[in-house]
């Protein structure tokens, strides 16, 4: 099973773009840091522009974030790159001859929709800010051990 790492991606770019304001910001530039290819980050990028996180004119690789780091959740991103899917998944190919093939699906459900409403509160309170803060914490500590 594969899964989406484009949260990560997305928080990456904007945290490149707001450490690294000066340098180059190309979407290659952005792509190494990430080890992926310019053009995953270009469709990152536009997803961030149209939700209104980021400001990019195409051709120009000066992006800047569309507002203060602080005003920009994890939901926010979350949304921005995966749009209204849940973090949970339902298997709907069960058995339906099977009694609990047939009834799984409506106990798991109560559930997951309580954990994505737990996540997502969560995610309200994570901002941008919160992770660059503990990222230059992390460089900090790098450099003294």
């Amino acid at each position: 099973m594969k899964y989406s790492t484009k949260l990560s991606q997305a928080v990456h770019i904007l945290v490149f773009i707001k450490i690294n304001p000066c340098s180059n910001l190309s979407s290659t530039a952005i792509a190494k840091s990430i080890q992926t290819n310019p053009g995953c980050v270009r469709q990152i990028m536009m997803k961030l522009r149209e939700t209104g996180l980021l400001n990019s004119i195409t051709g120009h690789a000066k992006p800047s974030l569309a507002k203060e780091a602080a005003d920009i959740t994890i939901l926010d991103l979350y949304r921005a790159v995966e749009g209204n899917k849940t973090l949970l998944h339902l298997d709907t190919q069960t058995n339906p001859d099977c009694g609990v093939g047939t009834n799984i699906q409506l106990s798991l459900q109560k559930y997951y929709d309580e954990i994505q409403e737990t996540a997502e509160h969560k995610m309200k309170e994570i901002t941008l800010e919160h992770i660059i803060d503990l990222y230059n914490k992390n460089v900090e500590l790098s450099y003294t051990n």
